[in-house]
């Protein structure tokens, strides 16, 4: 028999997981919670690849810790393959594939410090979007 989580299920954008694995601040106090297993944490491959480009050529990481970074979030995230496609922000289709993976991990959160495209919508079928300050507020109400 399969247990429900009680723990919030969320998607965490890139640009928070980027944000949390380089500087202090809220995005590293959610990364906090994901690595404690505080939350369920949904990722599509999509996800992972952008975080894998982004470490090495913005931050130019090194492939052994870009390496043990993405098995580390790999063993501790739900993986999920989005089936249904989503257009609804024209100007930046990489936003899309966030939307995606919430829809189909069926998640409560998608914690995003994107300002211009997504945090405007504030939900989407069902999953609320919020910056990392308001998840962390909303969780330790």
């Amino acid at each position: 028999m399969l247990i429900e989580s009680k723990k919030p299920r969320v998607v965490i954008d890139t640009n928070v997981f980027v944000s949390g694995l380089n500087f202090a601040g809220k995005p590293g106090e959610v990364l906090e919670l994901f690595v404690k297993g505080d939350i369920d944490v949904i990722i599509s491959p999509f996800i992972l690849s952008e975080i894998e480009r982004i470490l090495r050529e913005r931050f130019e990481w090194s492939e052994g810790n870009i390496h043990r970074v993405l098995n580390r979030i790999k063993r501790q995230t739900i993986l999920v393959h989005p089936k249904l496609k989503v257009t609804i922000i024209k100007w930046k289709d990489d936003d899309n594939r966030i939307l995606e993976c919430a829809i189909e991990g069926k998640a409560q959160y998608l914690i995003s410090g994107d300002r211009k495209h997504l945090s405007p919508l504030k939900e989407y079928q069902g999953t609320k979007i919020l910056s990392p300050a308001e998840f962390l507020k909303v969780l330790f109400l």
